[in-house]
């Protein structure tokens, strides 16, 4: 075999991967001439969840979580310019809606990834190794096999999620009708060719693709079941003052808890973040209810508090075990099909696998990401490993919003300045999450010494 090809440049920040966040980082450092950059990513072309971009489904978030206007709104890259650069900027005005499309959000993305040249495609990043002041990437041209070793001081870590399997489903990930929700756009036809089609999962994805299946039920006559382990089929927290549990004050308070204290809260907060639309809930149920005019129900079935235990396939046809989780019973369910929307985890990139004896982890074995968005590294390492989106049990729920994309992004690239080239926002919200400054505080042994003082002026001698 060949030894790598050498680029003899040294770079300031490679990073890995090219998804919404290193997109966005990669966008804000474009105007900056001292910091040279470069950024890899297998895909041919910019694709975010691409299996999941159907029609009518909007993201979660407004049009400002784009690449870059929460850092700087002047950027050519937001999605303003795109608008305007279209000759679409008219249109999305009389829009008047703050949620964008899916597609046309991953749209925009595409156009700003054309116009980076630090951006490249089509570049998998197979290992990383350091000598203690530079790390040393070593990337593979996918169309012509040819590696090329780059040299930089710094890391930004973008590789994303991957479809997380229940163990339950493990043996049929190459099952052709058992599919994870991210394959789903690709799969449609050859679901709606079965009679029974079974979604399991709570969130907005599992959400989407029932209601896309539903409108056309009627049409191929297929039995729909969506069922999951969840209290119900609840709406993502979306008020005001709990919106504010997405900024960068939270993200201050979040991190200063210890590791099991930061779970435990993490632990109730899944609608914060992972809950249903409102909008799909209610489209959701005026096609079912206009359903009931005519032909009723009776091809369609939707089940909380049922937790999938195993699934069988014979002869390609599944019989899935659950148990509900209220009445401590079992039952079985047999259909056609299985769409598994159970969501998406982080795993540690290979291409790391070198440097992960050099890096601090926690009582969970995952790695300690710094208030800075750094992991905490040995002190043979120079450089810093920075992270995009994988600082979930460290940063809190805020860390896969894309509203604080471009605020992280601002943070590394200040870093990698050594001076605040953008700004960064010290008061955003209205609420105080720790103690507020202008209250004394009181330690734990004043208070119990309170407590005893005024325990004792309380008792009452009996003679």
């Amino acid at each position: 075999m060949k030894p790598p090809k050498t680029d003899n440049q040294i770079y300031d920040l490679i990073g890995v991967g090219v998804g919404p966040f290193n997109l966005s980082l990669a966008s804000l450092l474009a105007p900056i001439e001292s910091v040279n950059s470069i950024f890899f990513d297998s895909q041919k072309q910019f694709d975010w969840h691409a299996g999941l971009l159907m029609e009518d489904c909007d993201l979660q978030v407004p049009f400002m979580a784009d690449m870059v206007t929460m850092a700087d709104p002047t950027s050519p890259y937001s999605y303003v310019n795109y608008l305007h650069e279209h000759g679409r900027l008219y249109q999305f005005y009389f829009y008047d809606n703050f949620q964008i499309p899916r597609i046309d959000y991953n749209l925009y993305c595409r156009w700003v990834s054309e116009k980076l040249t630090s951006v490249k495609f089509s570049q998998r990043v197979i290992n990383i190794e350091q000598d203690g002041k530079v790390f040393y990437v070593t990337v593979k041209e996918i169309l012509n096999n040819v590696e090329t070793t780059y040299t930089c001081r710094n890391i930004v870590l973008g590789t994303g999620s991957s479809p997380s399997w229940p163990s339950s489903a493990a043996h049929l990930r190459t099952h052709t009708s058992c599919i994870h929700s991210a394959q789903y756009k690709f799969e449609k036809n050859n679901l709606q060719k079965k009679k029974s089609i079974t979604i399991i999962g709570s969130g907005q994805s599992a959400a989407e693709i029932f209601l896309d299946l539903l409108k056309e039920e009627n049409h191929y006559g297929y039995k729909l079941n969506w069922l999951s382990r969840s209290h119900g089929f609840f709406p993502m927290e979306h008020s005001k003052l709990g919106l504010e549990h997405f900024s960068p004050e939270y993200i201050d308070h979040f991190h200063s808890l210890p590791e099991q204290q930061r779970d435990n809260i993490r632990s109730y907060q899944n609608l914060w973040y992972k809950g249903i639309s409102n909008t799909t809930i209610s489209e959701i149920y005026n096609q079912l209810y206009k359903r009931s005019f005519t032909q009723g129900n009776c091809n369609i079935a939707l089940q909380a508090r049922s937790q999938l235990e195993h699934i069988e396939c014979v002869d390609n046809k599944f019989t899935l075990s659950f148990q509900h989780l209220d009445k401590k019973e079992y039952f079985n369910l047999d259909t056609d099909s299985v769409v598994l929307a159970t969501g998406y985890q982080h795993l540690f990139p290979d291409c790391l696998n070198s440097l992960k004896p050099l890096l601090q982890m926690d009582t969970s074995g995952r790695p300690v990401i710094n208030r800075n968005y750094t992991m905490n590294v040995s002190s043979n390492i120079q450089g810093k490993i920075y992270v995009q989106n994988a600082e979930l049990h460290t940063h809190g729920i805020g860390a896969p919003d894309l509203g604080l994309g471009a605020y992280r992004s601002a943070m590394i690239i200040n870093q990698l300045l050594n001076k605040e080239h953008y700004t960064i926002r010290r008061k955003n919200v209205f609420q105080q999450f720790g103690i507020d400054e202008h209250w004394q505080k009181k330690s734990h042994v004043e208070m119990l010494s309170r407590k005893t003082v005024e325990s004792a002026s309380q008792r009452v001698d009996v003679f």
